[in-house]
Formats: structure tokens, sequence, C-alpha cells
């Protein structure tokens, strides 16, 4: 997979439809601020270029999940057990397309959600 794949199949795709059916963790602002968060995650991976450390790669990680942090804060916790799970996924999977060989949830040292 690759970055632009990825980008087209962010976990807000599926709250989008969800929200559609009636459930209401979801606004159009909550996905909207959590797109924003996702897309700058990539873009700073992708600016780290062929060959980064693996201590690089860790700090966008960290700076993903402190801004989502702030987000589940801001809109009344609407990250729960399954939004928690594809976000763990998608930031994981943009760690190992930027290079990162890890078996670990590397979001969990930052995340309180």
């Amino acid at each position: 997979m690759t970055f632009e794949e990825l980008a087209k199949n962010k976990p807000t795709a599926e709250w989008k439809q969800r929200m559609d059916e009636d459930d209401d963790l979801f606004t159009d602002e909550n996905i909207n601020a959590t797109n924003e968060v996702l897309d700058s995650y990539i873009n700073n991976l992708k600016k780290l270029g062929d060959n980064p450390t693996e201590e690089d790669i860790l700090e966008c990680v960290k700076e993903v999940v402190i801004r989502l942090n702030e987000l589940n804060d801001k809109y009344d916790y609407f990250i729960e057990t399954m939004e928690r799970e594809e976000l763990c996924e998608f930031i994981i999977e943009a760690a190992r397309i930027a290079g990162l060989e890890s078996e670990e949830d590397i979001t969990e040292e930052w995340r309180e959600w």
C-alpha cells in the first residue's frame, strides 16, 4: 500500500457513512477536523523522505496521537472502541509505509482515547 492509497481509505469515510445512518457520535465538524489531522500526518511522514529514522517516524506518530487527543476532548469524546481501533490501524499502517518496523501499538504511549 502507498500513502496515496491509504489517504483514500481513512477511517473517516466509514464514520461519514455511520453518521448518515444516524450514528450520533459523528458530526461533519469532527469528521472534517479528523481528516485534516490524518492528512497532515501523512504529509509529515512523506516529508521525511525515503530513509527516515525510527525516531523521526515516531515523532510524527506522537504528534498525530496528541492532536487526536485534543480533537476527542474538543468534540465530546467521539473516539470510542471501534474508532480507536480504526485510527490505530491507520496510524500504524502509515508508519509502516514510511519504513517503521514494529509489531507494537506505537500509539499507546500518548493515546488518551
